[in-house]
């Protein structure tokens, strides 16, 4: 018999080991630890949103400073944050419309992609004759 696990969390071990005798410390479901954990709340829709609020402020904390950080190498860190904290509703609207479309899709990436690569095109000309 091969070593394995039967659906309980058991560790199947082969007959006749020298193992066999031995205590099986993997019994305890893995989860234990998880659930022995403060619980916020008892409900568990409570729970979910709590988490989402989470992610969402983890995702835009980490937004800001990947914005800052590409805009500070050329511009400056200054002038960088003047610029983030300048845009208006309807920019970061945009902004995220654009994203959505890009992340949803193939399609959508390759247009987004595509309409990218020909604005830096564009500004890249436009910056060399001016």
């Amino acid at each position: 018999m091969a070593i394995g696990r039967k659906p309980g969390g058991k560790v199947v071990k082969p007959t006749g080991s020298a193992l066999e005798a031995a205590p099986d410390q993997t019994s305890e479901p893995a989860d234990t630890a998880a659930d022995a954990a403060a619980v916020s709340s008892p409900d568990p829709m409570t729970r979910m949103i709590l988490a989402d609020l989470v992610l969402r402020g983890g995702g835009a904390l980490m937004r800001r400073a990947v914005e800052q950080n590409l805009l500070g190498r050329t511009l400056g860190k200054g002038k960088a944050q003047k610029i983030i904290k300048g845009r208006t509703m309807g920019q970061t609207l945009l902004g995220t419309a654009v994203a959505r479309i890009a992340t949803r899709s193939v399609p959508g990436a390759i247009i987004v992609g595509g309409g990218l690569l020909a604005k830096a095109l564009y500004d890249r000309k436009k910056g060399k004759k001016g």
